[in-house]
């Protein structure tokens, strides 16, 4: 009896330990050097971006995060090496790596990051460890910037979209304006001077569309426990972003006619932009603070049924 006892207190007891006892294998290390080598350049152009573009800075949050769930769920029981599968994965990523260098495509390129290091994974752990990890799988591909043909392709409609918003908000005000297009025309009036909107690709909520979906996927992974409620929090965070920026464009045109003209640029602009966003991330809480207390209404009934 003494035997098994001390043979069982020999092994990890919580998934940390299995993972920072784990040893990779003399080919997994040096798939791991490869992989270092082969995507150390388009790592470091991504992550520039990630620091100067405004658009992309979420990915600053979301990197961490991934690497740090990853990290905090551990490694799985089952896990097993899959060197073919890992292989095959691996091989694919530097043949993605090498057309996006060939094509001068960033978004491939930085693609083929997340498909080598999944292939890694497999190579080393096997599949098991990725559904384990799928949280930080899911988020890491969310970090990448669209490609501009995309967000060109999603800019204008969300402009639009933001504009005719903005401009019932407005209307509801009793403030006579005139909207073509993007271009919102405030008429003078007694109440006020006119004014003239232009609601950029910048203005159009695709930047905070993109933030809120990837905050969606983090929070519902984290709280929330039916995949039916974690698709419903990510598609009530694109209302959520389309409505908080056409509020945003409404209270600009609200600044720039009644308090100052210099509310629509600058600093001013920039900073109400940060504080919408706020709000949209609050907001985007308590949806999933209300479809988590669902579902525990649901599991109480199932409970009471069974």
């Amino acid at each position: 009896m003494v035997a098994p006892l001390a043979q069982e207190s020999a092994l990890p007891h919580n998934s940390f330990e299995r993972l920072r006892q784990a040893r990779p294998s003399f080919a997994g290390a040096v798939a791991a050097v490869a992989f270092v080598v082969l995507f150390a350049s388009p790592f470091a152009n991504l992550a520039t971006q990630w620091w100067s573009d405004p658009d992309s800075g979420h990915g600053l949050l979301l990197f961490p995060v991934a690497i740090w769930l990853a990290w905090r769920e551990g490694l799985d029981p089952a896990a097993k090496a899959n060197i073919r599968w890992g292989t095959t994965l691996l091989v694919a990523a530097i043949l993605v790596r090498a057309v996006g260098a060939a094509a001068a495509e960033l978004f491939t390129q930085r693609f083929s990051i997340w498909l080598a290091a999944v292939g890694l994974v497999v190579f080393q752990w096997g599949w098991p460890q990725v559904r384990r990890w799928w949280l930080p799988v899911a988020l890491l591909p969310l970090s990448i910037p669209l490609p501009a043909i995309l967000t060109d392709f999603l800019a204008n409609p969300l402009q639009f979209r933001a504009s005719q918003l903005a401009t019932a908000m407005i209307k509801w005000r009793n403030i006579k304006v005139i909207t073509t297009g993007n271009v919102i025309n405030i008429l003078p009036s007694q109440t006020g001077p006119g004014a003239t909107l232009f609601v950029a690709e910048a203005c159009s909520g695709l930047r905070s569309l993109t933030a809120l979906l990837s905050l969606g996927v983090l929070i519902g992974g984290m709280y929330l426990r039916a995949i039916p409620s974690r698709l419903l929090l990510v598609v009530l965070a694109i209302p959520v972003a389309v409505v908080v920026n056409a509020i945003r464009i409404f209270l600009t045109a609200f600044l720039v006619v009644f308090v100052d003209p210099a509310a629509g640029q600058g600093a001013y602009h920039r900073n109400e932009g940060w504080a919408m966003f706020m709000i949209a991330f609050v907001i985007l809480g308590g949806v999933a603070a209300m479809i988590r207390l669902s579902e525990r209404v649901i599991a109480r009934w199932r409970g009471r049924d069974a």
